[in-house]
C-alpha cells in the first residue's frame, strides 16, 4: 500500500522553558503542507523490516538508526504483528530543514502499517505512540493546523487555516537543531517579559487568522522566537526573508530551527514570479532547495 508523509512548517513558535528533565516546553501553531515523502509498504512472511530509499544522500541509514526503521519496529512490538514489512522510500522533503521529514516519515508508517495489518488503532491512538519517535510525529500523525504544546504532543485541531501558496528556501548551509536549542537556552529570550508578551499576542493572532480564515492577518503574525538565535550564526536567513516580502510574498518566516525559509503568496503567478527570480540563489550555491508548495487541503 502507498501512502505520504506530508511535511510541516511553523505558523508561530515559542519556546516557553527549559524543563528540569531537558525537554523544552513549546507553544506552536503547525500546518502541514502538500510537499510530501512518497512511501510504499508491503508486508513480508520473514520476520524482518527491510528499507530501501531513493532522493536522499547515500550516507542515509537503512537500519534500525532510520526513524523509518524505528517506527515499524515500535509497530510490531506494540501490536504483536508477527509478519515483517518492506518499506521503499522516495524522498522530496529536504533533510535537516526544519520540515519535519524525518516525523512525517515515521508517521506515514504508522499510519501504513495501522491500514495495512487491519489492526483498526485510532490516529489519537497512533499518535500518542509516536511521541515515542520524536515530540513532532503526533502532530504529523494527525495532520492539518494545530496548537502544539508541551514538547508538542498536546495537539489541539485548529479549523482549516486558509489557503496560501508557499515557496520554501532551504540555504546550503546547515544548522543543528541541539545547538540552537543551547543557544536559545542562553539567549535570555524566554525569560524576558515583553517580548515573551509580544510572542503571546501574535499566538493569540494567529489562532484568531485560522479561525477566520482571514490570510492576510494570517500573513502579518508569523512569528518564530528561534529566528534571532538562528539568523546570528547564518544572516542570509534574514536577507532571505526580505527578499521573499519585496518578491510580493504576503509574509515569510523561518520554519522550526531552520535554516529552510518560507514565503506565503496570494496566488501561484505570484509565487512563479519569486520562484524564478530565486533561481539565480541556486546558480551561486547559496540556496540547496527552492521549492513550491501550498498548504495541505482536507487533511485528515
Amino acid at each position: 500500500m502507498d501512502v505520504k508523509a506530508f511535511a510541516k512548517i511553523n505558523l508561530g513558535l515559542d519556546v516557553l522553558c527549559r524543563r528540569p528533565d531537558g525537554y523544552h516546553e513549546v507553544s506552536m501553531i503547525m500546518q502541514s503542507i502538500e510537499l510530501c515523502d512518497e512511501l510504499r509498504l508491503e508486508p513480508l512472511c520473514e520476520d524482518e523490516i527491510r528499507l530501501s530509499m531513493s532522493g536522499q544522500g547515500p550516507d542515509v541509514p537503512l537500519d534500525e538508526r532510520n526513524i523509518i526503521c524505528k517506527a515499524a519496529r515500535l509497530m510490531r512490538e506494540t501490536y504483536g504483528i508477527e509478519q515483517g514489512v518492506s518499506i521503499s522510500a522516495v524522498k522530496h522533503i529536504p533533510s535537516q530543514a526544519g520540515l519535519g521529514g524525518g516525523s512525517a516519515d515515521a508517521a506515514a508508517v504508522l499510519r501504513g502499517m495501522n491500514e495495512l495489518f487491519s489492526l483498526g488503532r485510532s490516529r489519537q491512538e497512533l499518535a500518542e505512540l509516536g511521541l515515542r519517535l520524536g515530540a513532532d510525529v503526533p502532530f504529523c500523525v494527525m495532520e492539518g493546523t494545530a496548537l502544539a504544546e508541551g514538547i508538542g504532543e498536546r495537539l489541539t485541531a485548529l479549523t482549516q487555516a486558509p489557503f496560501c501558496h508557499v515557496l520554501l528556501c532551504k540555504p546550503s548551509e546547515g544548522i543543528s537543531t541541539k545547538d540552537i536549542y543551547e543557544a536559545i537556552d542562553g539567549s535570555g529570550l524566554m525569560e524576558d517579559q515583553e517580548t515573551s508578551r509580544i510572542r503571546k499576542e501574535h499566538m493569540k493572532e494567529l489562532i484568531r487568522a485560522v479561525k477566520e480564515a482571514d490570510r492576510e492577518l494570517l500573513s502579518g503574525e508569523l512569528f518564530n522566537i528561534f529566528e534571532e538565535v538562528t539568523a546570528k550564526r547564518l544572516p542570509y536567513i534574514m536577507e532571505l526573508k526580505e527578499r521573499l516580502m519585496r518578491l510580493g510574498a504576503m509574509g515569510a518566516l523561518m520554519s522550526g530551527s531552520g535554516p529552510t525559509v518560507y514565503g506565503l503568496f496570494r496566488d501561484r503567478s505570484a509565487l512563479k514570479e519569486a520562484y524564478v527570480a530565486l533561481l539565480p540563489e541556486l546558480w551561486e550555491g547559496r540556496l540547496s532547495e527552492l521549492i513550491r508548495t501550498g498548504f495541505l487541503k482536507d487533511a485528515g
